[in-house]
């Protein structure tokens, strides 16, 4: 696969696939901008050789056509900001304007063009609307890690129409090589710490993994139901009834491979689902019927930590608790120590996306760990074995 360093932009156009997804706020103002930040320096690059940009996104889940509150011109300033360049913007993706404002960029100069999903077209992957998405530039660059797993029309269908000249930008590239280093060539011990609602979200991700870890830590939601599987009493708690079979098949798989399962054996209990709830520490198993666990209890922190800390190769995907409750976060937040602590003796982490990624932004710990992935789903999927038709484009 070719990256951007494979190439001097100067006097070249580049359509460049980015994932400006970003929350904003009931006024537009943006409340992340983590995902413009990490396609910054591909798109200088290209700047500072001389090439014009022409920048593609989505924004949220429009599902009648243009929609204001997804509108991508809430970002303009924002994202000229970043750049330190006035980026122009095209009130649609395809269209006159579109090529009338991406024929006239001069060296140096960024156009934005508008939410992309605003076109059903782009989630089916129609071959004459990547057409006319390709038609406004001569190189195509994708670096939207974060959509790689959809064979949308702007992340796989576009790059046919550039055959010599498609190519990754630094953050897929780094997306992908960091994947491929825990993945292929992990220093051990590897720990893969799970967390999060479902185990049957997860159910591929950690049989791969069983493959490939010493250890595997289980926390979250999805840890009731391994301990449903064994007996426990739960209470209120998270659980998937219908898939405690399926955690007594992991656990034994654990064990037939020689992987540590590490689960936890105490939770942070509670009367009622809110940050204000009554809570007391106790056993996981002995939760009673009108309580619920919220988060892992102390002694399971204590002991994920150990496990941590002794570990060269750290993969986290999910919180420990409902961490965006502060009463709540300590689970969380223990892994999220343990992480840093390693990471700084020398241990090589790599944070997930999704819910890890917004644990460590809301500790303040994002330059503390080796890796945070901007692509929850696309990494997940990467880490199964699964082919993402996004980066099989620029391969083909």
């Amino acid at each position: 696969m070719k990256t951007i360093d494979d190439l001097n932009f100067s006097g070249r156009k580049a359509v460049v696939r980015v994932d400006f997804n970003v929350p904003l706020d009931e006024n537009f103002n943006i409340t992340d901008d983590n995902r413009i930040q990490g396609a910054a320096p591909t798109i200088k690059k290209i700047l500072t050789d001389g090439g014009a940009v022409v920048l593609m996104s989505h924004l949220g889940r429009p599902k009648e056509g243009p929609t204001d509150k997804y509108s991508l011109k809430h970002i303009v300033e924002h994202v000229s900001s970043v750049l330190g360049v006035n980026v122009q913007f095209a009130s649609d993706c395809i269209g006159a304007e579109a090529v009338e404002k991406s024929n006239g960029l001069r060296a140096g100069e960024v156009l934005l063009l508008e939410n992309l999903r605003f076109h059903k077209e782009e989630e089916k992957g129609d071959v004459a609307f990547a057409e006319k998405l390709a038609k406004l530039g001569d190189v195509y660059v994708n670096d939207a890690f974060g959509t790689a797993h959809r064979a949308h029309a702007s992340t796989a269908v576009i790059a046919r129409f550039f055959p010599a000249n498609k190519y990754a930008g630094y953050l897929m590239a780094a997306e992908i090589n960091n994947a491929v280093k825990v993945l292929n060539n992990p220093d051990r011990p590897f720990t893969a710490i799970m967390g999060g609602a479902k185990v049957s979200d997860k159910i591929e991700l950690i049989e791969a993994l069983l493959d490939k870890v010493d250890n595997l830590i289980i926390g979250g939601g999805m840890a009731y139901t391994f301990v449903k599987a064994q007996g426990g009493e739960i209470g209120k708690s998270l659980v998937e009834l219908d898939k405690l079979d399926l955690a007594n098949e992991l656990m034994k798989k654990a064990d037939d491979k020689g992987v540590n399962l590490v689960l936890p054996t105490d939770a942070q209990i509670a009367d009622n689902f809110s940050n204000d709830a009554n809570t007391y520490d106790g056993p996981n198993n002995e939760i009673p019927a009108d309580k619920e666990g919220l988060d892992i209890g102390p002694v399971s922190s204590s002991h994920f930590a150990e496990v941590i800390g002794a570990s060269n190769t750290l993969l986290w995907n999910g919180p420990m608790g409902v961490f965006e409750f502060d009463t709540f976060a300590k689970g969380t937040k223990a892994v999220a120590d343990a992480v840093v602590a390693a990471t700084e003796r020398g241990a090589f982490s790599l944070i997930g996306g999704g819910d890890s990624a917004a644990a460590v932004s809301k500790f303040g710990m994002t330059e503390h760990v080796s890796y945070v992935s901007t692509g929850g789903g696309a990494l997940l999927e990467y880490m199964e074995g699964k082919v993402l038709p996004g980066v099989q484009a620029l391969n083909d």
